[in-house]
């Protein structure tokens, strides 16, 4: 019998070497580099498909000659998670779920199964992690008991192909992609080579069957995604769940979508009963809002095609060691570093010296430059004493020259703030206003005019 042969991939990139390294040469991350046995590539015939024996099979096709039209889509029946996959599931699409320890991606998988259950689908619903008797009790909780959702409580990839074959489903759910095994790779669930593995065969299977596949995943301590950067190539659409815990609003993101934008986020509200969607955001997260406290400065940020209002808020404190602390939750903190650096030299509001303390509400994590000015307002805010008027919002991209730039597709921003009742707008002054005559526009130049601003208006 020949020895077993052996290579060794990244677990960063998937990158594979012949040899094993300290430092992976493609993407040079230091000790990524794993073991993992050989083998043949999965073959979906194998599996629950019939292989393609047509004339046309492996032959190239002019691109004239392919057919048009869209790309058929089957509506989840959950308005959120449309909105972020771009209309519903695609048939043979392989969707990866990523999320935190507890964050609800289960749940929205489980809600997910019963929605497509309750619209007459067949849905297959693989568990490693939890038992059939588990998955009934949390389905139990749900506002609507799928009773012929099947459950698989599996961890072996090769007996799902039956449960497969025999029942057609539109959508098997693989609750967590890190527990299943493949008798091809002879090491434990969890591995480079065993994720890998098993995810290229249900990928293969999914192209071939027309069935879409949802894989739940696990994130490392840093947010990514656990297990080889790889596993992302492989699938087609790659969702995060995020939010805190301690909040009951979460927020889901596409960072890989072929069949649509990138740009869309869904928001989730988690109850008792599960996840509930969240039509109007905005209200939501300015409902526990005190108006007239300093450091508190509301800003609209855009979410794909939606705009969300938010509240930042900024608490200056004297600093109780030798070197100042900078705090920050839902915000970049090197960025809020940079934005005090240009409020102590262009704004003449030194905070530097200073404790800083920044927290975006609702668990929501901001990545919209438009939020700068917001930011430096009420760190401004916090560090005068002097609050905003209630009725302020501010929107703009600060520079490292203390300037104010413009943001991408400020009317709807201005649209959704003039909506909740906000009447001062401060907006840079290089956007073109022809169009937003209907709200009140405060023109910014730099940070020194919203700090004089700030100066003239606060409430007394």
């Amino acid at each position: 019998m020949g020895r077993a042969r052996s290579s060794f991939s990244c677990t960063e990139c998937g990158a594979r070497t012949p040899r094993w390294l300290g430092r992976c040469p493609t993407c040079g991350a230091w000790s990524t580099i794993v073991e993992d046995p050989e083998v043949a590539p999965p073959r979906a015939a194998e599996f629950v498909a019939a292989p393609d024996r047509s004339a046309k099979a492996g032959r190239p096709v002019a691109l004239r000659d392919v057919a048009g039209g869209g790309v058929p889509r089957v509506p989840t029946g959950i308005a959120e998670l449309d909105r972020v996959l771009g209309g519903g599931l695609v048939p043979g699409a392989v969707i990866l779920l990523g999320g935190e320890p507890g964050i609800g991606k289960s749940t929205l998988a489980l809600q997910l199964a019963a929605s497509l259950v309750g619209r007459g689908a067949s849905v297959l619903y693989v568990t490693g992690e939890e038992s059939a008797e588990q998955i009934r009790l949390r389905a139990e909780r749900l506002p609507e008991f799928p009773e012929k959702l099947a459950v698989l409580a599996e961890t072996r990839a090769e007996t799902i192909a039956e449960p497969w074959r025999s029942t057609k489903p539109a959508l098997v759910l693989v609750d967590s992609i890190q527990t299943l095994t493949t008798e091809r790779v002879e090491s434990a669930a969890g591995s480079v080579a065993q994720v890998r593995e098993c995810a290229a065969l249900l990928a293969t299977a999914a192209k071939a069957t027309g069935t879409a596949v949802v894989l739940v995943g696990h994130v490392t301590k840093d947010g990514a995604l656990a297990g080889p950067r790889v596993l992302e190539h492989l699938v087609d659409v790659v969702l995060l769940f995020e939010g805190d815990r301690s909040h009951a609003y979460r927020v889901l993101r596409a960072s890989k979508n072929r069949f649509g934008s990138t740009l869309e986020a869904g928001v989730f509200s988690m109850g008792e009963t599960g996840l509930a969607t969240v039509e109007n955001p905005s209200e939501l997260f300015l409902a526990e809002r005190r108006a007239g406290n300093p450091g508190s400065c509301v800003v609209p940020l855009l979410e794909g095609s939606r705009p969300i209002l938010l509240e930042v808020q900024a608490l200056v404190a004297p600093a109780s060691y030798g070197t100042a602390r900078r705090t920050a939750i839902g915000f970049d903190e090197g960025r809020l570093a940079l934005l005090l650096a240009v409020l102590a030299r262009r704004g003449n509001v030194d905070a530097l010296p200073h404790d800083v303390y920044l927290n975006a509400t609702g668990g929501v994590r901001i990545a919209d430059p438009a939020a700068d000015l917001g930011v430096v307002l009420a760190v401004a805010s916090s560090r005068l004493d002097l609050p905003l008027p209630a009725d302020a919002a501010a929107i703009g991209e600060v520079g490292l020259g203390g300037e104010v730039r413009r943001v991408a597709r400020l009317e709807p921003r201005v649209r959704e703030a003039t909506r909740l009742g906000f009447t001062k707008l401060l907006v840079p002054r290089s956007t073109d206003t022809a169009t937003l005559r209907d709200a009140t526009l405060v023109a910014i130049d730099g940070v020194a005019d919203a700090v004089a601003w700030l100066l003239a208006h606060a409430p007394r």
